[in-house]
């Protein structure tokens, strides 16, 4: 979890595309008009790990290896579908009203640039549609006030090859100091 979100990264062969998340979101309001009930089960770490492997989730078996031998592993699931999180979670996927996949991102396997890159997918989920498209609305109002795309609308940011700009990091009546 995230604030105001969630992610879940995939190994997928190809990037993904607006129509693979269009069809990701599609899959998502079914299972939550199917209100399966989510359940918690709970492994012994080296049982999980082998599970995982069998099943060729490798990325989720190194992070169970990962924890102490100790520690339980706790597996939500609905359906014949079953993964690996800490929870808690709501009681069935009827509950699941209000959600939008948001945006595709790369994000190297544990944060490490020197291992594979991944395709994480943002999303939101709310109590209802209305909080919902409000929280939509508080971004596109963000958006409109973002500093970046305004400062290059308004040219106040350039470059030129023949004077390279270097910021000082000194902030003088909202112009950086160039040197």
């Amino acid at each position: 979890m995230i604030e105001d979100g969630f992610y879940y990264d995939f190994a997928y062969q190809r990037p993904f595309t607006t129509e693979d998340l269009a069809a990701i979101e599609a899959k998502m309001h079914e299972l939550a008009r199917a209100d399966l009930k989510v359940q918690r089960s709970v492994m012994a770490r080296d049982a999980a790990v082998a599970h995982f492997k069998s099943i060729g989730e490798h990325y989720k078996a190194e992070i169970i290896a990962s924890i102490p031998a100790n520690e339980p592993i706790s597996l939500y699931g609905q359906g014949d579908w079953q993964d690996l999180c800490r929870g808690p979670h709501v009681p069935s996927t009827g509950k699941l009203k209000a959600f939008k996949l948001m945006k595709v991102a790369g994000a190297y396997w544990r944060g490490d640039p020197r291992n594979e890159m991944l395709q994480r997918i943002y999303g939101t989920a709310w109590l209802n549609d209305k909080d919902l498209n409000d929280y939509l609305h508080r971004l596109e109002e963000a958006e409109k006030r973002d500093h970046r795309r305004i400062g290059r609308e308004l040219d106040l940011f350039h470059m030129q090859e023949e004077a390279p700009v270097r910021c000082s990091g000194i902030r003088r009546a909202g112009v950086y100091s160039r040197t």
